[in-house]
């Protein structure tokens, strides 16, 4: 049976109030773009977050120094790389990731967070990680605008956390001790790359 005393009574406040506010236009409420946006910590980057099961939620600079950059290649598509940051079984994240057609950047975990990119957990809490589209050997992924926006990015973060520009801290995935990977590869660019750091 179906008993109307038992629901609540919509005031007429309350119909006037739902009525106004659907009048609102559009343009007066929030943006959630907007507010993706804000959540980044390099102004151009796309908020697409991985899942929490894939870092560490921390304070850094104040629970760890965050003291070099370490660039890897995805060896999957952009799209790819995002669902299995998303993935919470993957147990893999980067801060960022660059799109090898446009350089488009993606922030995936923020710079106070701990991702799990370096397979070396001393090095994981010191660093940023940055992940790009591409395979190590199929140097077509590595772009002009990839190179471009990815030195921006880097410069970026260099400045921000007191980092100096060169090989000694902006390494490969493969200078991390204990590491079987090879990335970013014999294709990348490290001359041009730290020059682009340097200039950008």
């Amino acid at each position: 049976m179906d008993d109307n005393r038992d629901r609540p009574r919509l005031s007429r406040r309350r119909l006037l109030t739902g009525a106004a506010l659907a009048a609102v236009p559009y343009a007066l409420l929030p943006d959630s773009r907007a507010a993706a946006r804000a959540a980044v910590d390099f102004p151009t980057a796309e908020w697409r977050p991985a899942s929490t099961s894939n870092y560490t939620v921390s304070n850094r600079p104040s629970t760890y120094t965050v003291d070099r950059v370490i660039i890897h290649i995805t060896q999957e598509t952009y799209a790819n790389t995002v669902a299995i940051f998303q993935n919470p079984q993957k147990k893999v994240s980067a801060h960022y990731l660059v799109r090898s057609a446009d350089g488009h950047i993606a922030q995936c975990v923020r710079e106070t967070d701990i991702a799990w990119h370096a397979g070396n957990w001393d090095y994981n809490t010191r660093s940023i990680g940055i992940e790009h589209e591409g395979w190590v050997d199929q140097p077509a992924y590595l772009t002009d605008a990839l190179y471009q926006q990815s030195a921006r990015l880097t410069a970026a973060i260099c400045d921000s956390h007191g980092i100096p520009k060169d090989r000694e801290h902006i390494l490969g995935h493969y200078q991390v001790p204990g590491t079987d990977h090879t990335d970013p590869g014999p294709n990348w660019d490290w001359v041009r790359y730290i020059r682009m750091v340097n200039f950008a």
